[in-house]
């Protein structure tokens, strides 16, 4: 392994995908590199259909490519087994959605808990780490509500704490502020920047808005399946 993969939290290389729509092939992308450093943050911007979504579920494991292979910390995750690369994302990985995809039946506490028990953690030690990074997020009032009595924008610092309670290397986010209204999403999108600088996680987004993506450390365009710097 190289010095310089060794500082990378994040690697993508020769990325490609086509997908089959009825006679036609609809190649989604082309070529994708890109890098993203330990610590830093890197927001990817395109339209709707442009292949942000297929690009994050690549980059986190859960779609293969056709082409190019996906490192983390210098590993190339697909030659892992399907086991270990599923340790590997509960171990390394967090993923915040546009949908907070919090399970009802449960509440804020044993949500963002949930991770850490699959780990194999003791419930106790779950449910204390669970209520640390509840309270980072500002919830610590609501631990024992249920999604269905929170607010969207307190859904979604839960599934944002769910995210980082397993202290992940990377967290990657799928417009993870696009379901919320302007002013709420500017607090949500500032709290993942504080905790990426706070936690030294590293941060990936895909988002169509600009003005946000404008505040990560590194920007990317995704246009007609390749990757280019933003203008």
């Amino acid at each position: 392994m190289t010095e310089q993969s060794q500082n990378l939290a994040l690697e993508a290389r020769g990325i490609q995908k086509t997908f089959r729509q009825g006679p036609k092939d609809v190649h989604v992308l082309h070529d994708v590199n890109l890098q993203l450093a330990a610590g830093r943050s890197l927001a990817i911007v395109g339209a709707s259909g442009a292949g942000k979504s297929t690009l994050l579920h690549i980059l986190g494991g859960l779609d293969k490519p056709d082409r190019g292979e996906v490192l983390v910390e210098g590993q190339s995750i697909w030659e892992l087994s399907s086991a270990d690369r599923g340790q590997m994302r509960n171990r390394t990985m967090g993923f915040v959605y546009q949908f907070h995809h919090l399970l009802p039946e449960f509440t804020a506490l044993e949500n963002v808990a949930m991770p850490l028990l699959i780990r194999g953690m003791k419930p106790a030690d779950a449910a204390v780490r669970a209520a640390e990074i509840l309270d980072k997020v500002g919830l610590s009032a609501r631990l024992h509500h249920k999604p269905g009595e929170l607010s969207g924008g307190e859904r979604q610092r839960a599934a944002l704490a769910r995210a980082l309670s397993g202290s992940p290397r990377v967290v990657l986010g799928d417009e993870p502020t696009g379901n919320l209204d302007e002013r709420t999403a500017d607090h949500v999108y500032g709290l993942l920047l504080e905790l990426n600088r706070e936690l030294k996680t590293s941060l990936l987004l895909v988002t169509h808005d600009k003005r946000l993506a404008a505040r990560m450390d590194q920007r990317l365009e995704l246009h007609m399946g390749c990757l280019q710097k933003m203008a």
